[in-house]
């Protein structure tokens, strides 16, 4: 079993920035990647970032390229996205989440779930 927990979120103006954490606890070894995801309002969950857990190859959602890096640190078993340059259409509950089955696809396949943190991007 695999916990994840979320933190970072909160409330930024436009053009901001933050950075969000995810905590893994468990079987740590089992994991394949770790991914960032997202869910709106009234919207499906949407892939936003992953990476290889051991060779920090990372996938990145359009939407979010050249704004958002997602980085890990295995000595501390934890899992970081920065976000800059924040826009409304980033708000969000962010959800970190783990995937156990080996893949060249990282933006499916998800095992665990963190309980989210909610992002608000608002003047």
């Amino acid at each position: 079993q695999v916990q994840l927990v979320e933190s970072g979120g909160g409330l930024v103006q436009p053009g901001g920035s933050l950075r969000l954490s995810c905590v893994v606890s468990g079987s740590i070894f089992s994991i394949y990647a770790m991914g960032w995801f997202r869910q709106a309002p009234g919207k499906e969950r949407e892939f936003v970032a992953a990476i290889n857990w051991s060779s920090s190859g990372t996938s990145y959602a359009d939407s979010v390229k050249g704004r958002f890096t997602i980085s890990r640190d295995n000595a501390k078993n934890t899992v970081y996205l920065q976000m800059n340059s924040l826009k409304p259409e980033d708000t969000a509950v962010y959800y970190c989440a783990s995937k156990r089955r080996a893949s060249w696809n990282l933006g499916s396949g998800y095992d665990y779930w963190g309980q989210g943190t909610q992002v608000t991007v608002s003047s």
